[in-house]
């Protein structure tokens, strides 16, 4: 079974036992909840309006970790200008558990 669902403004197609990085999540417990936004079962696709009823994502945070290394420059020609800029963004591990 596959599901697809949204955190951080990004879309995921999952998979039970699938291990992501997403956006930095602040919560409190261990687990987490989504409401898929569709459903593939070996017989019939469910897509939801906007999510699918009766249908969760159990998941579970793993660790916090922290990304790649994105660098923004900025530069111009013949003027003795050059800025280089990077940062990191944290991330969120989490491994889904069920899907229902």
């Amino acid at each position: 079974m596959k599901a697809v669902i949204t955190t951080g403004g990004k879309q995921y197609l999952v998979v039970k036992d699938d291990v992501l990085e997403v956006d930095l999540i602040h919560a409190e417990k261990k687990t987490l909840n989504f409401d898929p936004l569709l459903v593939i079962n070996e017989k019939e696709t469910l897509v939801g309006a906007p999510t699918v009823a009766g249908h969760t994502v159990t998941a579970e945070i793993v660790d916090e970790v922290r990304g790649e290394k994105v660098l923004a420059i900025r530069y111009k020609a013949k003027k003795r200008v050059k800025k280089v800029h990077g940062s990191r963004s944290k991330l969120t591990q989490i491994k889904i558990t069920s899907i229902k």
